[in-house]
């Protein structure tokens, strides 16, 4: 849950600040890059954890927080499409015969650029799992009684000695996790990929 919410919400916030970027492009470009750039030099989770220790680790919290954190690689990607779509003859016939900005980004170039915002939404899902678990294995994620494998690792790690398993079964399910939605990542991207479309 946490995962897609935080991709639902970082999507939104990326994809329409690339978009506008990549459409429009001169002072907005320069502005909204300069925003991107500014968070990506952040060390995000150094940036969670002071956020989250402020506004306390309920899972709204952490889903609000990794959502407003996250959106960096969705505006990238988005801006790079949309100022290659935008360039396309359907995009110019759009505007030759009247439409409206709105309508013309909406209907002439987000159905050509979603393709890339469904491949980073599968990364970034498995992005916000493992720093929800981070997270939480510092005490700073989701509290009880919300499960979080995170916080399961966290607790056994007192068993360590005598029973191990109480933190090798969250961790290998959280891997397992992981690893499947970035696989299903590389096969939406694979299927998706210019190349391979009939």
């Amino acid at each position: 849950m946490i995962g897609v919410c935080t991709a639902i919400i970082s999507g939104i916030i990326g994809s329409a600040l690339g978009i506008t970027a990549g459409y429009f492009g001169g002072r907005i470009d320069a502005v909204i890059t300069f925003i991107i750039t500014t968070r990506l030099s952040m060390p995000i989770v150094l940036v969670a954890l002071a956020v989250v220790a402020l506004v306390g680790g309920s899972l709204h919290a952490v889903i609000l927080v990794l959502g407003f954190l996250l959106w960096d690689r969705y505006a990238v990607v988005m801006r790079s499409a949309t100022q290659q779509a935008r360039n396309m003859d359907y995009v110019s016939a759009a505007r030759a015969i009247g439409c409206p900005t709105w309508r013309v980004v909406l209907s002439e170039i987000f159905p050509n650029v979603v393709n890339n915002l469904i491949v980073i939404a599968t990364f970034e899902v498995a992005h916000a799992i493992l720093l929800e678990a981070s997270l939480s294995f510092l005490g700073l994620g989701v509290q009880p009684p919300d499960p979080s494998w995170g916080l399961m690792i966290a607790e056994g790690k007192e068993f360590l000695l005598f029973d191990p398993w109480v933190i090798t079964i969250p961790g290998i399910a959280l891997s397992i996790l992981v690893l499947a939605v970035n696989m299903l990542g590389d096969g939406i991207r694979d299927v998706s990929a210019p190349e391979n479309r009939n």
